[in-house]
């Protein structure tokens, strides 16, 4: 891992480049156009109300190279939440530098911690093999069920 690699909690000054990172990374998965407008606001609306969630921020030479977004899901079997990793997004030109890594130990870090987390989660598309490669070397396993949806 790169040590000059400085993570932290996103702030409003950095909607824009959260807002682009979003609109990326839903390019590249899902083939998916974002309106640039919602995608300003969703991002500060997390921001603005950390009940919904939070975004860390790798940053290098003063400049966001990643990112991702944490939300909480409340398990009752557990009586603790379930951190969901979401929103993940590094740069082309600083891929496979351990940006994403970083990223993921300082929440682990941090949830660690936490009496109240259980601990985390995410979800990847199936496709997604450099994904699936770097989730497991991370230690993370894929759980015995799949998840469905319903988009409104």
């Amino acid at each position: 891992m790169n040590d000059k690699i400085r993570i932290r909690k996103a702030e409003l000054r950095d909607v824009k480049t959260i807002a682009e990172f979003n609109a990326r990374v839903a390019r590249e998965t899902e083939n998916l156009t974002l309106d640039p407008d919602t995608a300003l606001l969703g991002a500060k609306a997390i921001i603005k109300d950390p009940h919904k969630g939070f975004y860390l921020v790798a940053e290098l030479k003063g400049e966001i190279v990643g990112q991702l977004m944490v939300t909480n899901e409340w398990s009752d079997w557990r009586n603790k939440f379930f951190l969901w990793i979401q929103s993940v997004y590094v740069r082309e030109d600083y891929r496979k530098q351990g940006i994403f890594a970083a990223l993921f130990h300082y929440l682990k870090d941090m949830a660690r911690y936490k009496k109240n987390v259980a601990g985390l989660r995410l979800y990847v598309e199936k496709s997604n093999d450099i994904a699936h490669k770097v989730y497991e070397e991370l230690g993370m396993t894929i759980p015995s069920y799949d998840i469905y949806e319903l988009i409104f």
